[in-house]
This record gives structure tokens, sequence and C-alpha cells, in this order.
């Protein structure tokens, strides 16, 4: 794992309003740690179970959820009025910021 502070990936990730999804690069750009985008999703990826974090709002940048619990992630994002075509989000109307 990377000696970089990820508390402002977590702050940032906790901003991401319901019903709206962010890149990975994008998370990483906000967070002042550009180019880092995989590291991300790393750290997505070690979240604890029970975590609180909206991790299922940050999706790749084509806008396909591709984390492990990506049914989970899906499910969770619909019930906020994210909607999929071919299993991709619309970037252009849901992306955030």
């Amino acid at each position: 794992m990377s000696s970089l502070d990820p508390n402002p990936v977590y702050v940032t990730i906790s901003r991401i309003p319901a019903g709206r999804v962010c890149s990975y690069g994008e998370v990483a750009r906000l967070s002042g740690y550009p180019g880092k985008g995989r590291w991300v999703g790393q750290l997505l990826s070690r979240l604890p179970a029970d975590s609180t974090l909206p991790w299922h709002r940050v999706v790749n940048a084509a806008g396909r959820v591709t984390c492990p619990k990506s049914l989970l992630a899906q499910e969770r994002l619909a019930q906020e009025g994210v909607t999929f075509h071919n299993g991709k989000i619309d970037m252009n109307c849901v992306a955030w910021p």
C-alpha cells in the first residue's frame, strides 16, 4: 500500500451526493492526488464491510461499476435513482462535481 494519506480521498467520497457518481480518477484529482485513480480503487477495495462511506458512488471513467461488490453497488445506485443502460451510467447526466 502507498504511503499517501487516504483521508482526503475518504472526505471527497463522503461529499458525493446521493444519485450522483464520480470516477476514480476524478476522486483522486479532487483529493489532491492526480493520476492516482487506481490507488483510489485499491483503497475502496480494502474498506470494511460495515463502512458507511458511499463507495458505491465511485465508478470508472466510462460509467461502469468495476468494484468487487458491483452488484451491491448497482443496487444501491439504482435505489438512489441512477439508471444504467447496457451496464453503463450516462456520466454526462449524473457525474459529480
